[in-house]
C-alpha cells in the first residue's frame, strides 16, 4: 500500500499555498518567515562571538599565567623555594611548576614613564608553565640564544616588555629602561632617594590582550631578588595542571601538602569576577535576542489568525464531513510550525555561514569604511573572535521551535471553536 500524508499536513500544506485574491496573507507568511530567520540568526552570530570572546580570552590569560598560584600568608613571601617547588611538583596532577615574584614599578624610557607589573621568573621552569615561547614577539641575540640552550637562562640586566607597554615607552630590543622602585628607597644628602636600575630591553612579548600587553615586564628571579632585597624568597609558585578544569581539586591537594601557612588560587578564583561578568552577559544577550524571534512569532499567529478567518466555510465544511476539535487545532500547529521551522533553518544556514567567516565579513567592513571595528585598547583582543558551540545552536534551535509552536496555540484554538452551521449560514 502506498504511504500517503496524514490528512492534517496536508491541508496544512494546501493552505500554505496562496491563491491569487490571498497574496497579502503569503506576504504576512513570508515576513514571518524571514523574522524568525533573522532572530535565529542573530543569536547565533552574537553567541559565537561571546563564546569566541570568553574562549580567546581564557587562553590568552592562561597563556600568560599559570592554571594555579601558590602563595604565603605574610609579607616574607615563601623563604624556602627550592623545597617548596619540589614538594607542589609531587602533587598528582601538576604538570610543571615555576617561582615568581610580583611588584609594582616604574619604566622610564627616552622621557616617557609607564606604571607596570614587573615579574620576576625563572625562564627554564617559567617556558614549562606558561606560553612564553608562543607570545615573545622579537628578542635580542643573548635571549634568543637563552630560549635555543637546553636550559635557558634569563639575562641578569635584561628585561622583557608588553608590546604596548614598549610602544608607550618608545623603545624596542636593545633599548635602555630603568626601574624606579617609587617605595623603600636609600637614604642619601638629600634625603631618601628612590632605588633604580638601568636595564637593556632583551625581547618584547605580545600575548594580544591589552592588559598584559600594556601592564607587564619581566627580569629575572635573581635580579629581582637583588633588587628588591628580597633574600633567597619568592612571592609564590606558578603551577601548570593537566585539565585547567581540575585545577581546583589539584589546588586542594597542594593546599593539604604544603599546611598553612600557605594558600593557593586558581585561575577561575584569580578571573573569576571577569568571567562571571561574561557568562551573565552571555545569558542577557541571549534573552535580549530572543525577543526578535518572539515579535516573528507575533507574525505567524496573525498569518494564522487571518488564514482561519479566511478558511471560515472550509472549516466549517471539515467539522460537517467528521473532522474533530483536535484534527483542526493540529492542522494550523502544523502549518505554524512549517513557518518556524523555515525561519529556523534559514537562520542557522545564515548564522553558521557568518560566524564560520567573520574575520573576512569584519575586514571587509573595515575596508569599506574605513575604521578600525575592534580597536584592541577598547576591545582587548586584536580580532574579534568566534567560536560555534553545538550546545548552543541547538538551544537556540530549540528555543525557535517553541516560541512557533507557542504561538500556533490561540488561532488553532481559534480554528477548533468554529461553529460549522454559523459558519456557513453565514457565508
Amino acid at each position: 500500500m502506498a504511504w500517503s500524508l496524514p490528512y492534517e499536513v496536508f491541508i496544512s500544506l494546501r493552505y500554505l499555498k496562496a491563491k491569487r485574491r490571498q497574496r497579502s496573507l503569503s506576504a504576512i507568511t513570508f515576513i514571518s518567515t524571514a523574522g524568525v530567520a533573522v532572530g535565529v540568526m542573530a543569536l547565533i552570530v552574537v553567541m559565537a562571538v561571546m563564546s569566541g570572546f570568553e574562549f580567546d580570552l581564557r587562553n590568552k590569560i592562561l597563556g600568560t599565567n599559570a592554571h594555579i598560584w601558590v602563595l604565603r600568608y605574610g609579607e616574607r613571601g615563601i623563604e624556602e623555594p627550592g623545597a617548596t617547588l619540589a614538594a607542589v611538583r609531587g602533587v598528582a596532577g601538576v604538570v610543571a611548576a615555576s617561582p615568581f615574584t610580583y611588584h609594582e614599578v616604574l619604566l622610564t624610557a627616552a622621557g616617557r614613564t609607564a606604571g607596570t607589573v614587573l615579574r620576576g621568573i625563572d625562564l627554564a621552569s617559567a617556558v614549562e608553565t606558561t606560553e612564553f615561547r608562543r607570545t615573545l614577539k622579537s628578542a635580542g641575540a643573548d635571549l634568543t640564544a637563552a630560549m635555543n640552550s637546553g636550559r635557558p637562562v634569563f639575562p641578569p640586566d635584561g628585561i622583557v616588555l608588553g608590546s604596548h607597554l614598549a610602544g608607550g615607552l618608545g623603545v624596542s630590543v636593545g633599548s635602555p629602561v630603568d626601574v624606579l622602585l617609587p617605595l623603600g628607597g636609600d637614604l642619601s644628602p638629600l634625603g631618601v632617594m628612590p632605588r633604580m636600575r638601568r636595564f637593556t630591553v632583551a625581547g618584547v612579548f605580545q600575548v594580544g590582550f591589552a592588559e598584559f600587553d600594556s601592564k607587564l615586564a619581566m627580569i629575572a628571579i635573581p635580579t629581582a631578588q637583588q633588587l628588591f632585597r628580597m633574600g633567597p624568597t619568592v612571592t609564590g609558585m606558578e603551577v601548570r595542571v593537566r585539565d585547567i578544569y581540575q585545577a581546583g581539586r589539584v589546588a586542594e591537594a597542594i593546599r593539604a601538602r604544603l599546611q598553612f601557612p600557605y594558600f593557593t588560587r586558581t585561575w577561575m578564583e584569580l578571573n573569576r569576577n571577569f568571567f562571571s561578568a561574561l557568562r551573565v552577559e552571555r545569558i542577557v544577550m541571549f534573552v535580549i535576542l530572543t525577543m526578535i524571534v518572539l515579535v516573528a512569532a507575533f507574525g505567524i499567529i496573525s498569518t494564522l489568525i487571518m488564514l482561519v478567518m479566511q478558511k471560515r466555510k472550509e472549516i466549517a465544511v471539515l467539522k460537517s464531513m467528521g473532522a474533530t476539535g483536535r484534527s483542526l487545532m493540529t492542522v494550523f500547529i502544523v502549518q505554524g510550525m512549517i513557518i518556524g521551522a523555515a525561519g529556523t533553518l534559514l537562520g542557522l544556514l545564515a548564522g553558521l555561514t557568518i560566524a564560520g567567516n567573520l574575520d573576512p565579513i569584519v575586514a571587509a567592513v573595515e575596508w569599506v569604511f574605513g575604521f578600525k571595528a575592534f580597536p584592541q585598547e577598547v576591545y582587548l583582543l586584536d580580532k574579534l573572535p568566534a567560536r560555534i558551540l553545538w550546545p548552543d545552536v541547538l538551544a537556540i534551535t530549540l528555543t525557535a521551535f517553541a516560541i512557533s509552536f507557542l504561538a500556533t496555540i490561540l488561532p488553532s484554538r481559534q480554528a477548533a471553536r468554529v461553529d460549522p452551521v454559523v459558519a456557513i449560514r453565514y457565508e
